[in-house]
């Protein structure tokens, strides 16, 4: 297992980097884990190996990296350099037992006191969603997020849009894929993530879902190479001028949600229009808890860190709200 980080120069432009803390040692070649994947793929060899074969005599110092005091910046853990269009960002809901519970109550007033739909689905999840070897198991909650042009990095800030009601962090791990020439998905590691929803607009009406996920999402700093997806532990929190306003132990893997990854990925793979060759996705499994859920509403400024165990440093971003009045974008008739 290796940890990877994307960055960027004004002058000598993308570079990819090996994490050999306290430094990042810099990668010959390569610029992207995108391009180093596809190399991969050709070449018939692993990624890990085809990384740790690259590696430069050249390292620089992570801290000044990591708080932005350095000229290189970081970049989302993931991208597709140049063509946004070929990354689908997306992710799975109802995966965690706190996520279904704080659904249920967001959506009770409205349904009175029978289980909501959310709960419902998460008990599918727990009935069936380890189906045996060589079994399909039931589908989980599926959203989408965007394209590539929504992912943002570590110090990057995440944006309520002047449509927007509300924006809110949700501490994830996400899974980040490419399909290869043949159709072949392939997994090439997991990040930090920051799924960031608008909760407010989805309390409103639970069929509101779709559009509260169409925001901005963060994804890093770093990239894991290999790894597992068992018993994650981490810790989220949400703080305003140094002051702590909340935070909260979360977990995630596979024995804390209620499906498996494969089923999870057979589920999201299973699709043609997800299998096309050279594609990439950002793929997000779901949340244990998040400040909505508390009653928190964030406020301009506010900064979000996500740490996972294992998965490298913190994802920091701070929020912030359109000063902009929503308008309407009027469409031409050709």
């Amino acid at each position: 297992m290796i940890r990877v980080v994307q960055i960027i120069h004004p002058q000598q432009g993308r570079a990819l980097a090996i994490v050999d803390e306290p430094s990042l040692v810099l990668l010959n070649g390569l610029k992207s884990v995108y391009e180093a994947a596809l190399e991969a793929i050709n070449s018939s060899q692993s990624l890990e190996a085809l990384l740790l074969a690259t590696r430069s005599e050249k390292k620089l110092h992570y801290d000044e990296v990591y708080s932005g005091s350095s000229e290189w910046k970081l970049l989302p853990a993931f991208d597709c350099p140049g063509d946004p269009f070929r990354c689908l960002v997306a992710g799975t809901g109802l995966t965690h037992k706190n996520s279904a519970l704080n659904r249920q109550a967001m959506h009770a007033a409205t349904e009175g006191t029978k289980p909501t739909d959310s709960i419902i689905m998460y008990e599918w999840g727990v009935e069936n969603g380890f189906p045996a070897a060589g079994k399909i198991g039931v589908q989980p909650e599926w959203f989408y997020k965007g394209n590539g042009s929504v992912l943002r990095a570590h110090g990057e800030t995440l944006e309520v849009p002047p449509f927007g009601d509300d924006g809110g962090e949700e501490p994830e791990i996400a899974g980040i894929y490419i399909v290869g020439p043949d159709s072949t998905p392939h997994r090439i590691g997991f990040a930090t993530g920051n799924e960031f929803s608008d909760h407010v607009m989805e309390k409103k009406n639970y069929l509101y879902l779709a559009p509260s996920k169409l925001r901005q999402c963060a994804i890093g700093p770093e990239l894991v190479i290999g790894g597992d997806f068992r018993d994650i532990r981490g810790h989220v929190q949400v703080s305003a001028g140094g002051h702590f306003k909340w935070s909260a132990d979360v977990r995630t893997g596979e024995q804390n949600m209620a499906h498996s990854l494969e089923n999870l990925e057979y589920h999201h793979f299973k699709y043609p229009g997800h299998r096309l060759p050279m594609q990439a996705h950002v793929h997000f499994f779901g949340a244990d808890a998040f400040s909505f859920g508390s009653k928190l509403l964030l406020e301009n400024d506010d900064l979000m860190t996500v740490h996972w165990e294992g998965m490298g440093r913190a994802l920091g971003n701070r929020l912030t709200i359109s000063s902009q009045p929503e308008q309407l974008i009027p469409v031409s008739r050709l």
